[in-house]
């Protein structure tokens, strides 16, 4: 009797115990997996966005990207234009309305 109840207790706790979903958005571009970790759309701007993103598993720092001029503002202040291989354009198309 006592291995019965102990096998429905562990099916039970099985199952009630949940593990966190990891929702990534995960595009292939230009031959690179993009992946969006996290998102923010601007208030004040509603074409900037601050996204932290991994490019073929390598995840990047919460940089800010500027889908009006085509630019992106590392975390150290530098501008560069968006690039085949940076999330720029993935992060910006996947916002237009269609």
């Amino acid at each position: 009797m006592s291995k019965i109840f102990a096998f429905i207790l562990v099916i039970l706790l099985t199952l009630i115990i949940t593990y966190p979903a990891q929702a990534f958005t995960c595009r292939n571009y230009n031959g690179h997996q993009i992946c969006i970790l996290s998102i923010k759309r601007s208030a004040k701007n509603h074409w900037e966005y601050r996204a932290s993103v991994t490019v073929d598993g390598a995840k990047t720092p919460v940089e800010l990207y500027n889908c009006r001029q085509q630019t992106l503002t590392r975390k150290d202040g530098k501008i560069a234009p968006f690039r085949p291989d940076n999330a720029g354009e993935v992060i910006c198309s996947f916002f237009k309305k269609s």
